[in-house]
């Protein structure tokens, strides 16, 4: 009974670091700025890419972003998705690391898709 609520209890303390986790990394304001043109940047992989995405957004993997960031326009504005928010924070790191200057962190690309299909 002690290992089931210990269990219990970790399973808990990992899924309110996760919560806290997104709140904080996660920008706000993201449909304003795809209205006024971001870029929707999801960084999952390929296959992943294809059971499901954002229309219009485009697909650059975290396992590639580092030789194919030089398809993008630093000038532009990103909001990088993934599955959970996890990868998107890395992309995200990695572009301001390149030089680019307007990039965002849009979590998981459903919780965004759902986010922009309420705001219309």
């Amino acid at each position: 009974m002690k290992s089931i609520l210990l269990i219990l209890g970790a399973v808990f303390i990992l899924y309110i670091v996760y919560r806290v986790y997104r709140l904080q990394t996660l920008d706000n304001g993201l449909p304003e700025l795809i209205r006024k043109g971001a870029v929707i940047l999801d960084v999952r992989t390929e296959k992943e890419y294809q059971t499901g995405h954002i229309e219009g957004s485009i697909n650059i993997s975290l396992g590639t972003i580092r030789e194919r960031y030089v398809e993008l326009d630093p000038e532009k504005t990103y909001i990088t998705v993934c599955s959970h928010g996890l990868r998107s924070v890395k992309v995200e790191t990695i572009l301001k690391e390149k030089g680019f200057k307007r990039v965002y962190n849009g979590g998981a690309w459903s919780d965004l898709q759902t986010t922009l299909s309420k705001k219309q």
